[in-house]
């Protein structure tokens, strides 16, 4: 059986950068799947890996799993006979150019190796001359050789199994891998489609297609008119990519864009982390996922109830299974929670998304999470969020807090820690803003490729805010989500988790 390992284990096990990986995927001396790379390819390129420690990759699969921003693991899905079987034909015609082209290099070969024989013999009053002519045939033989593909120009089914889909007018990308749909898979890369109720219903999800193959792989409702499917309409969440596509699509680039949603959700689970504070879990219907972008809140509440709004505590790539830290207050929500009056089964109305923190597209290198008691929530989604789209290098947490549970998702942060090498964090207990702002700092001396995310009680995020900009750091550098303060009753029984003392991951 194939061992496959995460880009972070590759890069460990191998002592490069998870980058420098990316960068030989890229150029096609590595194959991926499902966003890893065989244990098989690694050792071809870095005989030197040792895979001692029998268990440990499995474990650090384990953990990794674990990590991931989902509910509920999901099977993977091989693509079907017939997207393997046009990868087949592709595969092999590109194996027939590379052979054709590689006959023609080494005939090429001998033939200058007999004109540099012949020279050698040749009389050295004509030498220069004789040299020159064989400079001008071999750039014209060179010229000549066919199908001269840098790894960047050939097809992307010689680097891997996984169909490319680019839009257009957007030029963003993202692959395909499976029996996803083009919806699923871009959602999961944190591109943000027009899409409604994703099950073939409203035909919200309509596309062009510019070039490249699909294939239909459920039913849908909405009907596609004989003209429109001329030009090349489809239905993004109900087709896959049989090759590398290009695609005409409308898509939202930031929160603001997103349309407001308003849907019937179901309590999927309500688990108690401390005296004050509770998880909620929600689940959408199939056909009403929520479209929003990690950092925003949505509204939420009983049935004919005022509704609360909260920070969504989980990744956008699942939108219909929702997160919620709901704290101990005198909001509907929190009352009907805490008192009982709501178990899982029971109706709730979701309205959303609001608000505009997010992750910023300029920065990339590396980004620093500051998360003030509760503020774990917004920070939580957006580090899911990033992690999901493997477009920063490097990701650094402050979780500060005084609360009563202390550090209530301390698991999550060390899964995250044990299986990705660009992530660390610290724990810490209850901060003043100023002296919290002056220790990351000494952490992290200000550059222009760093950005802050800071999310927590609106007086303690302005009061870092300011400490952090007076220790250098530029405002544009700064992305920050106030969040009300909730006034939270003394609590009744004993204390489930004190905060924890300084600690670092």
């Amino acid at each position: 059986m194939t061992t496959y390992l995460t880009l972070s284990r590759a890069a460990r096990l191998a002592g490069v950068s998870r980058g420098e990986l990316q960068r030989r995927i890229r150029h096609g001396e590595l194959m991926t799947f499902e966003g890893e790379v065989a244990v098989h390819d690694l050792l071809r390129l870095y005989p030197s890996v040792s895979l001692e420690h029998e268990g440990a990759l499995e474990q650090v699969r384990e953990i990794a799993d674990n990590a991931r921003p989902r509910l509920e693991p999901e099977p993977v899905a091989l693509p079907d006979a017939r997207v393997l079987l046009e990868q087949a034909r592709r595969l092999s015609a590109a194996l027939a150019r590379e052979i054709e082209a590689g006959e023609a290099a080494r005939g090429l070969m001998e033939q200058v190796a007999n004109r540099i024989a012949a020279l050698s013999t040749s009389d050295p009053a004509t030498l220069p001359t004789a040299l020159a002519a064989l400079g001008h045939w071999l750039a014209e033989a060179r010229a000549a050789l066919p199908l001269n593909e840098t790894p960047e120009e050939r097809s992307a089914p010689a680097r891997t199994l996984a169909a490319r889909v680019r839009l257009i007018p957007s030029g963003h990308s993202f692959l395909v891998e499976g029996e996803e749909s083009l919806l699923e898979a871009a959602v999961r890369a944190g591109i943000h489609l027009e899409h409604g109720c994703a099950s073939g219903n409203c035909g919200g999800c309509k596309a062009r297609l510019v070039s490249g193959e699909t294939r239909q792989i459920r039913a849908h409702d909405y009907p596609i008119g004989a003209r429109e499917r001329r030009l090349g309409y489809l239905l993004t969440c109900a087709h896959t990519a049989l090759t590398d596509l290009t695609l005409e699509v409308g898509e939202a680039r930031s929160g603001a864009e997103l349309p407001l949603q308003r849907i019937r959700a179901n309590v999927r689970r309500i688990e108690r982390l401390g005296p004050t504070l509770l998880m909620l879990q929600i689940q959408t219907p199939r056909n009403q996922v929520l479209r929003f972008v990690a950092g925003q809140r949505a509204r939420l509440g009983r049935p004919d109830e005022p509704l609360s709004e909260l920070p969504i505590a989980s990744c956008p790539c699942d939108g219909r299974n929702l997160r919620f830290l709901v704290r101990a207050g005198d909001d509907p929500l929190a009352c009907a929670l805490f008192a009982g009056r709501l178990a899982p089964g029971q109706r709730l109305e979701l309205e959303g998304p609001h608000g505009d923190f997010g992750l910023t597209t300029t920065a990339t290198e590396t980004a620093i999470f500051i998360a003030c008691g509760d503020g774990i929530a917004p920070i939580r989604s957006l580090i899911e969020q990033a992690i999901a789209i493997d477009e920063i290098d490097r990701y650094r947490l402050y979780w500060e807090t005084g609360t009563p549970e202390g550090h209530y998702l301390a698991h999550w942060a060390r899964a995250l820690g044990d299986a990705l090498d660009d992530f660390t964090y610290t724990l810490l207990g209850a901060t003043p803003a100023t002296r919290l702002g002056a220790q990351i700092l000494h952490a992290h001396r200000p550059r222009e490729d760093q950005h802050y995310y800071l999310a927590g009680p609106r007086h303690q995020i302005t009061a870092l805010r300011q400490a952090l900009i007076a220790g250098g750091l530029s405002p544009a550098q700064l992305t920050a989500e106030p969040l009300p303060a909730v006034e939270t009753p003394p609590p009744s029984g004993g204390d489930l988790g004190r905060g924890a003392s300084p600690r670092r991951g």
